[in-house]
């Protein structure tokens, strides 16, 4: 159980996209994962101060970012994009940030989204969400 003095607190993911954010966060044992939103991206200063918002809200200590590798290994510029994004959130809130593999991630929801028969139109709202919440529960079950 992740505890900070006697103050427990959740884990939040995020995949980020050029066009949306998908967001998931743990419950207060840091052990599940659970999407919250689909947040569609405005710019980053708005972004960020959004992701700010919802990491007081809901007493978030732990930010886990999904980064973007290479199939090969190699970082490129997503992964570029995505320290950058971090650099900015890490001047608004006062949280450990952390990174995740998240190669195969949107692959996985997507797998998973039409074996659930989810329509086409339907998968574009829930997919960065539900990659968010792969992450997350990748980085929970690895923290065990």
């Amino acid at each position: 159980m992740l505890k900070l003095g006697m103050e427990y607190y959740r884990t939040m993911s995020l995949d980020l996209g050029d066009v949306r954010i998908g967001i998931a966060i743990s419950d207060i044992l840091n052990i599940i994962a659970n999407g919250l939103e689909t947040y569609n991206r405005q710019s980053d200063e708005k972004d960020v101060q959004y992701i700010a918002n919802l990491v007081k809200e809901h007493n978030v200590k732990v930010i886990v970012l999904g980064l973007p590798i290479n199939m090969d290994g190699t970082k490129g510029e997503r992964v570029e994009k995505t320290y950058a994004f971090a650099e900015k959130l890490k001047k608004v809130v006062d949280c450990k940030i952390d990174y995740m593999d998240e190669r195969l991630t949107t692959v996985t929801a997507e797998r998973v989204l039409i074996d659930g028969n989810v329509r086409r139109d339907k998968r574009k709202q829930v997919i960065d969400k539900l990659a968010a919440t792969i992450i997350l529960q990748s980085y929970l079950d690895m923290k065990k």
